[in-house]
């Protein structure tokens, strides 16, 4: 007999699933945005798209936009838009599902800042949750493996900034509205975006073509391809924050939190179904370590939460 606690789990589980397959095929067409466009210029083109429809959906709920620690929102929001930043940079380079696998590596570092930073106290379990972890993005990423260099790190650095900005989401901004966060990190992405759109612009180095450029490029001439993803991105983001928020409010967070890993699954299929990037075993098995991992801290700890977007 299903229990209210049990359906609660299960509609969460779906809204979760379905939120991480429209991310996972919204990702996987980066690379078209990638070929025209900065990594700065599409952040901050997306955020400025994006933050009418986040203070329209407020306003259509009847609530408003306030923030009572503007400062910490401020770091927070600067810590997840650079883990952002990095995160749409190695996808120019990597498979989605690979760059996946190293943002999930952020409740190990939660874990990690946890113990170094804050003084918290593990049992055995977590601290075998992390090794697991790490041995798992390794074999996903494999360093060495590719001819892309320290990019292949890229992942595992955006995994810390978004480990960062969700110790700070937990400590600093527990108070704060989901839709509020949501903003600060738009205008983050805004800012961080411009500015690195035209220190790129005014500096003389060289750009490569196509995707290559995507990180080095300032402003580049968009078709109109480009600004169809750019917009796609923006509603679709803004779409699945609100699927995962309402997840979260509906059911237990550490059950919850295990469902963002089919962001790994959804990534893999639409990878191989769209672009032919099909994962081999040892992604395969490093993806199902980090699963492991990542469901023995959800359970015995909290998570930063939602992982992959940034609310």
């Amino acid at each position: 007999m299903e229990t209210a606690e049990t359906g609660a789990t299960a509609k969460a589980a779906i809204l979760v699933v379905a939120a991480m397959t429209l991310i996972g095929l919204l990702d996987t067409y980066v690379y078209v945005i990638a070929g025209r466009a900065g990594l700065g210029q599409f952040h901050m083109l997306r955020a400025i798209i994006a933050i009418p429809l986040v203070w329209a959906a407020v306003r259509l709920s009847g609530g408003r936009l306030t923030v009572k620690r503007p400062v910490r929102v401020a770091v927070r929001s600067m810590f997840f838009a650079i883990s952002m930043l990095v995160y749409f940079g190695a996808l120019a380079f990597l498979p989605v599902a690979s760059v996946a696998a190293g943002l999930f590596t952020a409740p190990i570092f939660v874990l990690l800042i946890s113990v170094a930073f804050l003084r918290e106290r593990v049992g055995w379990r977590r601290v075998a949750a992390v090794g697991v972890g790490f041995a798992g993005i390794l074999l996903v990423l494999r360093p060495g493996s590719s001819d892309i260099g320290l990019w292949v790190f890229a992942p595992i650095v955006g995994g810390l900034f978004y480990a960062i900005a969700g110790v700070i989401t937990r400590r600093w901004c527990a108070e704060e509205s989901t839709p509020t966060m949501l903003v600060g990190f738009f205008l983050a992405m805004i800012v961080l975006g411009g500015a690195g759109s035209v220190v790129l612009s005014l500096s003389d180095h060289a750009v490569p073509d196509g995707q290559a450029g995507f990180v080095l490029r300032g402003w580049g001439t968009l078709g109109w391809a480009v600004w169809v993803w750019i917009v796609v991105q923006a509603v679709g983001s803004s779409f699945c924050v609100g699927l995962v928020t309402k997840a979260y409010q509906s059911a237990e967070t550490s059950a919850v939190a295990i469902f963002e890993y089919s962001l790994l699954i959804t990534a893999a299929f639409w990878g191989l179904v769209l672009r032919g990037q099909a994962p081999d075993a040892y992604a395969i098995s490093g993806m199902a370590m980090i699963v492991v991992a990542g469901a023995v801290l959800a359970l015995r700890g909290d998570q930063p939460g939602p992982l992959r977007t940034p609310a």
